[in-house]
């Protein structure tokens, strides 16, 4: 059975995957749209939409979370100085996976 384990593996180690979605993460908030297989943009969604949230938050613990998990400061600041502020008044649901 299965219970209890969320996501796909996608024939990784639970490192490789960290990254691999820190990665793709990063390449979103940079350049706003990629292009990817579906099953990773359905389990990139969640990941990149608790990050938009952290950063409509704006404060300095946020800011370090945002750093701790993607890892790249200069994504992390146009996370908060651009992306964010586009979604203040929205109430989640900022992604959209296109076929």
């Amino acid at each position: 059975m299965r219970h209890g384990f969320k996501g796909r593996r996608f024939a990784r180690s639970i490192s490789h995957r960290k990254s691999m979605f820190a990665n793709l993460a990063v390449s979103l908030l940079e350049h706003e749209q990629i292009v990817t297989t579906l099953p990773k943009a359905k389990d990139l969604r969640p990941i990149v939409e608790k990050l938009v949230t952290l950063g409509k938050r704006g404060d300095l613990h946020a800011r370090r979370q945002v750093i701790a998990q993607i890892g790249n400061e200069g994504v992390g600041k146009r996370l908060f100085g651009a992306i964010a502020p586009r979604y203040a008044n929205r109430n989640g649901g900022y992604l959209r996976n296109m076929k």
